[in-house]
């Protein structure tokens, strides 16, 4: 093959980028089998698709801003982006200015990279009442997202509910919880940050299902809650107890280091600060209550019986309390959203693949292929993208090698710049995104800041 291979991927988020990465390989090559290995053995040209004019995904729009460690990969994708090869098309939105169709045609092969932005549903009654957020909209609306700018967020209550216990309720429980003063010094939100300064929320009890010894979150992001300045924690189990010696059997060490951090927690002599967060296990929401919005979460609580395999499962009581509140946040979950003109799977919220490629009907669509979270479901950390990537490329390359990929339509590097002015005039590329990126670290500095985020697209554009 005379040509370079060409590759579409629509999405700027970690799985993009990684798919970008391993496609545009490293002289080192890449780590497969214990070794670095040579996957790439034929010259490679990436353009990347991005609705937003900033890429970066989740990392800029899911990472809690008071966690600018875990915000340092973002160095990896600017180093990927520098690589031969690489374009940068953002503000494009597949769908409006370009389609599956036109991508097909205009490439030898496509990764989607689109992530999960829908919410699994709780179920229950009063879920859409105002107050009632997914735990997503919410992160998105304090890191800048565009799409939630204007997003409603009521903080006039006492009390907010936060239903769920993994990993992004323990973010919302500390931004919640943190003094406004502590949260200027990072990269909130300004629009964010001046709402959290007039807060009323004194106390965020975040809800757990099961047992203490079950819950979603990570011990880290656990024992964080305790480094907390001026906030209180609470632990409340419920029947289980924290030292149920029943349960020492099932339990793996993760589960016996959270259930250490939650008894340091519990033994405690109340501070009395002015702001809490109770950590409450075995309940489940009920029904969110209210007219013209919330105002109260009924829960029931659970035991724990064991079922036929000996798994520990929480079953409903009969007992059922109310939790006075203003803001429930749910935090149970993303989904994935159908991509237009590309099958799906409604129930599981992916698009239906076999490693990696795209199936419709049963069917590989030759030259289609997914990466990250619209693959394999909303699981895991920003690192697993990077393996999930990988295999994508491998079976992308397999095919290249066979000889699966159509060639008569592929169009050029220019040609495709040419149709992205006809279609979408306003699209960003790479030079774009760093005088961006330069802009709004320059506006941070002033301010002490690692950055002061541009929330709204137009301004972006400027």
């Amino acid at each position: 093959m005379s040509r370079p291979l060409r590759v579409a991927i629509v999405g700027a988020g970690p799985a993009g980028m990684y798919a970008a990465g391993h496609l545009l390989e490293g002289a080192g090559g890449t780590f497969l089998e214990g070794r670095l290995q040579h996957l790439v053995k034929r010259p490679v040209e990436v353009d990347v698709f991005e609705r937003l004019p900033v890429p970066w995904g989740l990392v800029r729009y899911g990472v809690a801003p008071d966690h600018p460690d875990k915000k340092r990969v973002q160095q990896v994708y600017e180093d990927i982006a520098a690589r031969p090869g690489f374009r940068y098309f953002g503000n494009v939105e597949l769908g409006k200015h370009v389609s599956v169709a036109e991508l097909g045609e205009w490439y030898d092969a496509v990764i989607y990279a689109v992530g999960a932005s829908g919410d699994a549903a709780l179920g229950i009654p009063g879920e859409d009442l105002p107050g009632s957020l997914s735990a997503r909209e919410f992160v998105a609306w304090y890191n800048g997202h565009p799409d939630y700018r204007d997003l409603a967020v009521d903080l006039s209550s006492e009390r907010a509910v936060i239903i769920g216990n993994g990993n992004v309720a323990m973010d919302v429980a500390r931004i919640l919880s943190l003094s406004p003063d502590v949260l200027a010094k990072t990269d909130i939100a300004d629009h964010a940050l001046e709402a959290l300064r007039y807060s009323r929320i004194r106390e965020v009890v975040v809800l757990g299902r099961r047992s203490a010894f079950q819950g979603a979150f990570n011990n880290p992001e656990l024992e964080e809650l305790g480094e907390l300045p001026g906030i209180d924690i609470g632990v409340d189990c419920g029947d289980s107890g924290l030292e149920n010696e029943i349960f020492q059997e099932v339990m793996d060490d993760s589960s016996r280091r959270k259930i250490a951090t939650l008894k340091r927690f519990s033994e405690r002599p109340t501070q009395g600060h002015d702001r809490r967060i109770l950590l409450k296990f075995m309940a489940s929401p009920l029904e969110i209550q209210g007219e013209d919005g919330v105002r109260g979460l009924q829960i029931v609580r659970n035991r724990l019986e064991r079922d036929n395999h000996g798994q520990w499962l929480a079953k409903a009581t009969d007992q059922v309390e109310m939790l006075d509140c203003g803001l429930v946040l749910r935090a149970n979950g993303f989904k994935g959203v159908a991509v237009p003109g590309l099958p799906f799977d409604a129930v599981r919220g992916v698009v239906p693949s076999l490693d990696g490629r795209v199936l419709r009907d049963g069917e590989v669509m030759p030259g289609h292929y997914v990466t990250g979270w619209i693959k394999r479901g909303p699981r895991g950390i920003i690192g697993t993208n990077k393996k999930c990537a990988r295999d994508t490329v491998r079976a992308l390359l397999a095919d290249a090698d066979a000889g699966s990929f159509p060639r008569t339509s592929t169009l050029d590097a220019a040609t495709v710049e040419r149709r992205m002015r006809e279609c979408q005039p306003e699209y960003v590329n790479l030079a774009g995104w760093r005088r961006l990126d330069d802009r709004e670290i320059q506006a941070g500095r002033l301010q002490g800041r690692p950055r002061v985020k541009r929330t709204r697209v137009a301004d972006m554009l400027v």
